[in-house]
């Protein structure tokens, strides 16, 4: 009976989400009551995902095609806290719009898979909920019709999402086959008496494969960052929630990528190269969104190298900062315009050359005697230096303020900086989310050769601005690489609802779409 009472509340968020999806289908309910009963509902299975993730240790198999996890609850909290604000959020943004009834069964139906997801123990109850997602997410990418680049990126997140469908599903057979049953939890059993097999190595190159299809990596990005044509909160939803079920799905499927190199070596290279090239062409963006959706294809990429490289543990938490920054960044879009003018009054500060090299020197000690002084089993030493790398930029030192006083606060606030954001990664990566990490020495070193290369690229790029406008242009267009696999995609799997210049390439596609309007 305890059993059956925790089950229904550990669905009960995908429940109440489900609910709030077919009210939006009454006609006699008028918008501005379905908001606030959609509000109401949302309140209510935010409250249920924190109960469950309180009490979810005490029955940690209650469902045959269930499981509860420590880092599955965190996650319904966080999506579910999301979703909340992003109601409330849209419930004001859309004011006036037609579509209103629309976008709440999309939201209401992309939670309801959303959770789903999250408590799946089968592999027939995670490959039916991530198709779900992308079912009701088509409806949210389209909520202008009359947008082609709207349309487009529609169009090419539907033929990631099938193809992904058929990759998740032929690794369901090559693992059901091998273990003889789809329970998840039977398939860690077998990993941990028999080992890995052919058939098994083959699963997780198709599961590996369908996940860089969902998380838009590098080449197939194209998708993601052409959705700056949807609304503000659809963006938010999608680079908040919804691209980070990628990194999950990984951490979930931990007992099988540890014994599986190949899978894992697609996740660093396909990982590194997102998260380097996507990094260099955030850097030419100028419309703030934009900005964004490359800084989400970059994280993703560095998220799945994570997975790639075993540390699963800063995967977690990875995804956890990213949700949370990226819904805010989205949301307060609005108010870079403002801060944009006031850096411009103030003028931009050139960093002094010098501290461009020096940076690495004093961020990378930083971070490893923080570790050190917390113990070194946190992580390997190479990704201590990844790290360094990453927040060197906050020791770079501006020119304007040249005297040595202004420089030796500038540097003594940036060691700090490094030092909290070291000390609150190790602080978080304590947390008990039940993950275990199986880091990989030789594919670490190559990420970290890779890292290397792109502040190498931020150095040159601070030093000699003006004299690589060839590589600027390269990298200004994504590299031309969306291009590519847009024409492919239109020429192998046409649609007659695109317009009909983009269908014959009459019009060049664009790596910068157009904002959607809303200030």
């Amino acid at each position: 009976m305890k059993h059956l009472l925790f089950t229904i509340g550990a669905l009960m968020p995908a429940m109440l989400m489900l609910t709030g999806m077919l009210l939006s289908l009454l006609p006699a309910l008028s918008v501005g009551r379905l908001w606030r009963v959609f509000m109401g509902l949302s309140g209510v299975a935010l409250a249920c995902a924190l109960v469950s993730a309180v009490a979810g240790q005490r029955f940690p198999e209650f469902h045959p095609w269930f499981q509860a996890s420590t880092f599955g609850f965190v996650m319904a909290l966080l999506v579910q806290l999301l979703c909340s604000i992003i109601a409330a959020f849209s419930a004001r943004y859309l004011e006036g719009e037609a579509g209103q009834r629309r976008f709440v069964t999309g939201l209401a139906g992309v939670m309801t898979a959303v959770h789903l997801l999250l408590m799946a123990d089968h592999w027939v109850i995670l490959i039916a909920a991530w198709a779900l997602v992308g079912v009701a997410l088509q409806q949210l990418l389209c909520f202008y019709p009359d947008r082609p680049f709207a349309l487009l990126a529609a169009h090419k997140k539907h033929i990631a999402d099938r193809i992904a469908d058929v990759l998740l599903i032929s690794a369901a057979a090559l693992a059901w086959s091998s273990v003889g049953s789809g329970s998840l939890s039977a398939l860690w059993v077998h990993l941990a008496l028999h080992g890995m097999s052919i058939t098994l190595q083959l699963s997780a190159i198709c599961l590996v494969l369908a996940v860089i299809l969902r998380t838009a990596l590098l080449p197939v990005h194209g998708w993601l960052i052409q959705v700056m044509e949807a609304p503000t909160p659809v963006s938010a939803l999608l680079h908040a929630g919804v691209v980070n079920l990628g990194g999950f799905v990984l951490i979930r499927f931990a007992p099988l990528l540890e014994q599986a190199m190949p899978a894992r070596t697609l996740l660093m290279v396909f990982g590194l190269v997102s998260a380097v090239l996507a990094g260099l062409v955030m850097l030419t963006r100028i419309s703030i969104k934009v900005r964004l959706a490359w800084s989400t294809t970059a994280q993703m990429g560095f998220m799945v190298l994570e997975c790639g490289l075993g540390l699963y543990s800063l995967a977690a938490l990875h995804l956890i900062g990213h949700s949370l920054y990226k819904a805010h960044s989205f949301l307060s879009a609005s108010t870079v315009v403002r801060q944009t003018r006031l850096q411009a009054m103030h003028g931009a500060e050139s960093p002094i050359p010098l501290s461009l090299l020096l940076a690495p020197a004093m961020a990378v000690p930083t971070v490893l005697l923080i570790q050190s002084s917390f113990g070194n089993g946190a992580w390997p030493w190479w990704w201590s230096v990844i790290l360094g790398l990453a927040w060197a930029p906050l020791l770079w030192l501006p020119a304007q303020r040249s005297s040595v006083r202004a420089i030796c606060l500038h540097a003594s606030a940036g060691v700090l900086m490094v030092a909290g954001l070291t000390g609150a990664t190790l602080l978080a990566h304590a947390v008990p989310l039940g993950i275990r990490d199986t880091p990989n020495h030789l594919l670490g070193v190559i990420a970290l050769i890779g890292m290397a290369e792109l502040y190498l690229s931020l150095v040159v790029l601070q030093l000699r601005p003006h004299t690589l406008r060839g590589w600027r242009r390269w990298s200004y267009a994504g590299f031309y690489l969306d291009e590519i696999t847009t024409r492919l995609a239109l020429q192998y799997w046409p649609a007659s609802w695109i317009p009909l210049a983009l269908k014959h390439n009459r019009m060049r596609v664009p790596s910068l779409p157009a904002d959607d309007g809303k200030r």
